[in-house]
């Protein structure tokens, strides 16, 4: 039941609503409004149920924004729909006159509320005003969240600093290990060798099992310095220091093809040499770890490395044929397993450059790194082909 008489409030005062807005040359309410009273009938309502959905339909319509005769007006229109609309109870009950005259009362009622929705109004304007207020403890709250948040931001500049200070830091402490193993650990086997070779000569009593244990001892010695080398080339390779970019890359694409029987080939142009150590350093670092890569997860045959000038930065591209990855999913994996890529990532944006990856079915890998060409004076444009390096 209270459903219905809320659809029929509804409907009353949309019909209302649409007989106010018509204007003085409205056609008459007659139809609309008595339909609305036999459907308050058939729900066994009386005339002042009616009136009551009238006073709510006119607190609802008639603005106290409203000019005081455009209130009286639009008050006057409603009362002749709301006279259309108790016909059919006037028709039914003998009391319909007392009802009329409980109209009359309701009607001055009506704009007795009028003068209250006024005050009510003023009212409410002061509660604006205080909303107002609030408003602006809001804005000085949420000025106040940007200043936390502008300091998270400076908070994770200083983290990513921190970090290229870490890869500053490991490189150099790589380099102090290179030239420690050099300069320290290789000259000793290389002195324990010469001693061994010396004992060698010198046996006289039972030259052939000392001589055998001899040999198989140097053979051991030489072997720990192969070692020692390869590992010191890995750490920090001391061709890059003495000679440059491009022959360390090609030691270094000599030993990794021997090492996987990748085929791997060269592309680059001698100004790059003109790049400053750290720079340098960064491109090798970024071709070691990509190869590396592929050794342990492309399953690629051939791997072709090329270094070339654009018109506002230098180039680098290591692109193989082994499988695709899915490129997205794995820079933001979590754990460990990918943290070569972030490195790359990270080692060109200490530099002011950019890095970015490509991969599909079918077309392998393709890393790119980008170094701008500020301080860099590459006077060379011609590219210079370098013969690839264990095409078999």
């Amino acid at each position: 039941m209270a459903r219905k008489l809320n659809g029929l409030a509804q409907r009353y005062v949309a019909a209302l609503r649409k007989h106010l807005n018509e204007g003085p040359r409205a056609i008459s309410p007659r139809g609309m409004a008595q339909g609305l009273g036999r459907r308050a009938m058939a729900l066994g309502l009386e005339t002042l149920d009616l009136a009551r959905f009238h006073e709510q339909a006119l607190i609802t319509l008639v603005s106290p924004d409203y000019s005081p005769n455009t209130r009286e007006r639009m008050i006057r229109r409603a009362g002749t729909f709301f006279a259309e609309a108790i016909t059919p109870i006037e028709k039914t009950h003998r009391a319909a006159r007392d009802d009329n005259d409980q109209l009359v009362q309701l009607n001055q009622a009506l704009r007795q509320r009028s003068v209250d929705l006024t005050a009510s109004n003023r009212q409410l304007q002061q509660e604006i005003v205080q909303r107002k207020s609030v408003e602006e403890s809001l804005r000085k709250s949420e000025q106040h969240y940007s200043e936390l948040l502008e300091q998270s931001r400076h908070m994770q500049e200083q983290l990513r600093l921190l970090s290229r200070q870490l890869l500053s830091a490991q490189e150099e402490e790589r380099k102090m290990i290179s030239r420690e193993l050099h300069d320290q650990i290789a000259q000793t086997l290389t002195g324990i060798n010469i001693r061994l070779a010396a004992l060698k000569t010198e046996a006289t009593v039972n030259t052939k099992g000392l001589q055998k244990k001899i040999s198989s001892t140097q053979r051991l010695v030489e072997k720990s310095v192969d070692i020692v080398h390869r590992f010191a080339r890995e750490l920090r390779p001391t061709v890059l220091d003495d000679l440059g970019l491009i022959p360390a890359l090609l030691s270094f694409m000599k030993s990794f093809n021997k090492r996987t029987g990748v085929r791997t080939s060269l592309t680059a142009f001698a100004a790059v040499e003109r790049l400053d150590t750290a720079k340098r350093t960064v491109l090798f670092r970024i071709a070691q770890e990509a190869l590396n890569n592929v050794a342990r997860h492309a399953h690629a045959s051939r791997v072709e490395v090329s270094i070339q000038k654009l018109p506002d930065c230098i180039c680098m591209k290591i692109k193989d044929d082994g499988k695709s990855f899915h490129v997205q999913q794995v820079l933001h994996a979590k754990g460990n397993k990918h943290l070569g890529l972030l490195g790359m990532r990270e080692r060109l944006e200490m530099i002011g450059g950019s890095f970015g990856v490509e991969s599909a079915p079918g077309k392998g890998t393709t890393i790119q790194a980008q170094i701008p060409l500020t301080n860099v004076r590459a006077r060379e444009d011609s590219l210079m082909d370098l013969a690839e390096v264990n095409k078999t």
